[in-house]
């Protein structure tokens, strides 16, 4: 198949990509030179260069490692790169994983011990640059979903031996529902089944979950198709055994389950829970059920109180399993039959050590970057630290504007079209700072060869969330076959994106961010020619 990615956005002249995007000839980088009067500068990447030539101007000499449309994350340094780094009075390396390991040796190994060799992710935390822990698992970044019974009963003469029974009484949707907590062993303890349907005449006793006033339970949530969930749930109070449970109240609780949650029918405008700690909870003073949630992690100080009404859970394409083979899961479904699951616990998130190293995706770390190289150019070059000032100001004023471009073009795709499936995970400080969802990816590193399940889980993400382009960057043309095949086989456009690298199309920062933002807007928003 002839791989054609879609052209530029709107804003800028048309761009039909093919395969010669891929991985030409590279150009040779700036030599280095110590008979240069000006301030030698060696960077790992193009990207990081290009900043450091706004900043120092006519007063630096730059060069980088690794050269435009090679990857950084596979490169390997030639001589004529060892012989730079020898020459330079100073290094920029971005770091934390981002490059070739080579790379970094040849840096550390051969420049002068005297010239500062600047880790820039690192270092741009002290210029306020927002840093994103890499997560171990995504399939674990997930609401983190339980049951919760807040308040005292104190009106019902309730106490800590009384009884709140939350029960599912019905589920709509398209496939079923079983919500259920994992004993020490391994053995299900089953809170809602919906396999069985639910029985009014017993109370619906196989269906309902006992938990003292004031209280919280964490479980797992299952779902065998993907589609829009509405379950409905009754409490009561139990006061002491021998009395008759009072009726608390009832209501409906809905689940996105691998579909967009802004395109539920009848809920327009609705807010998402997706992250974060959340408990479907009956509050047993005022008789009220509701979602109490902190989306962003901070703990019962930052809990708010959401409508089901008007509040959707998503259970998003990246919850979606393939149910282990072995007897303890057979009430699931069969072995590797597909299963979306929110689940038991995501505490912490299972994250590694590392931070997400693509902070420039981002232009407010960008301009962080910036601060730093001008301190760190100033340093070893104090008479020009004028012009690394007033360089450096006037970049910033730049990507300000920049920063505010970007934003305006994402915020005009529609939210329920705000979806970013890729090659691989590089996108995550993009999504967060202008309000996009990373849906999807083949890998999370582009070195790592995608599994048979890793395909099926990406077509379906895109059928599911009937995603009308993916994106694909043009360096990583010739290793991306998942991608361009998926998107092939379901009709969907594959439209360019830059990641950390520039081309003889794209051969600097801004413009890079500018064609990104444009290409997410034209590609998700417009239909397909």
């Amino acid at each position: 198949m002839a791989v054609r990615l879609a052209g530029r956005a709107a804003a800028a002249p048309a761009v039909a990509v093919a395969v010669a995007l891929a991985v030409t000839g590279c150009a040779a980088p700036e030599t280095l030179s110590a008979s240069d009067d000006r301030v030698q500068v060696i960077t790992t990447t193009g990207l990081l260069a290009d900043l450091v030539r706004h900043v120092g101007g006519d007063r630096v000499n730059v060069g980088s490692l690794v050269p435009d449309e090679a990857d950084p994350h596979s490169y390997e340094p030639s001589l004529r790169d060892v012989r730079n780094v020898v020459y330079a009075d100073v290094a920029f390396s971005n770091y934390l994983l981002l490059e070739q390991q080579s790379v970094i040796k040849a840096l550390d190994a051969n420049l002068d011990p005297d010239a500062p060799n600047i880790s820039l992710a690192e270092g741009a935390v002290k210029y306020a640059a927002e840093i994103i822990p890499l997560v171990e698992n995504v399939a674990l970044d997930t609401v983190w979903l339980g049951l919760r019974v807040r308040g005292t009963g104190e009106q019902y003469r309730a106490n800590r031996a009384s009884d709140v029974y939350l029960s599912g009484t019905a589920v709509e949707g398209p496939g079923d529902l079983v919500a259920y907590l994992t004993e020490s062993f391994g053995n299900p303890e089953f809170y809602v089944d919906s396999t069985d349907g639910f029985d009014a005449a017993d109370g619906y006793r196989d269906d309902t979950a006992t938990l003292p006033p004031d209280a919280h339970t964490h479980m797992s949530w299952a779902f065998t198709e993907p589609g829009v969930y509405q379950l409905s749930m009754g409490a009561s109070l139990a006061v002491a055994p021998d009395e008759r449970p009072v009726a608390l109240g009832e209501r409906t609780f809905t689940f996105a389950v691998g579909v967009d949650p802004h395109s539920v029918p009848g809920m327009d405008g609705v807010e998402v829970l997706d992250a974060g700690h959340a408990d479907l909870t009956v509050d047993i003073d005022t008789g009220d059920l509701y979602l109490l949630a902190d989306p962003h992690g901070g703990g019962d100080a930052h809990q708010q109180v959401y409508d089901p009404a008007t509040t959707v859970i998503e259970v998003p394409n990246k919850a979606l399993h393939e149910i282990p083979a072995g007897e303890d899961f057979r009430f699931l479904g069969r072995p590797g039959d597909p299963i979306f699951q929110l689940p038991q616990a995501v505490l912490g998130r299972h994250v590694h050590g590392e931070i997400d190293p693509h902070l420039w995706q981002d232009v407010g770390n960008a301009i962080s970057y910036v601060e730093l190289m001008r301190d760190t150019l100033i340093g070893v070059d104090p008479d020009g630290a004028r012009e690394y000032r007033d360089n450096a100001a006037r970049y910033i004023g730049e990507l300000e504007r920049l920063d505010a471009y970007v934003r305006d073009t994402i915020a005009a795709i529609p939210e329920s079209r705000r979806h970013l499936v890729t090659t691989h995970d590089a996108f995550g400080y993009l999504a967060a700072a202008y309000d996009v969802r990373i849906s999807g990816f083949v890998t999370p590193n582009p070195a790592a060869e995608p599994s048979l399940a890793d395909r099926r889980k990406l077509a379906e993400t895109i059928r599911n969330l009937r995603i009308p382009a993916v994106f694909l960057e043009p360096n990583l043309v010739t290793r991306s076959s998942t991608l361009t095949e998926v998107a092939d086989d379901l009709g969907v456009r594959v439209c360019p994106i830059y990641g950390d690298t520039f081309d003889d199309e794209v051969t600097g920062y801004v413009e890079m961010m500018r064609f990104n933002a444009e290409s997410l807007r034209t590609c998700l928003t417009e239909p397909a020619e």
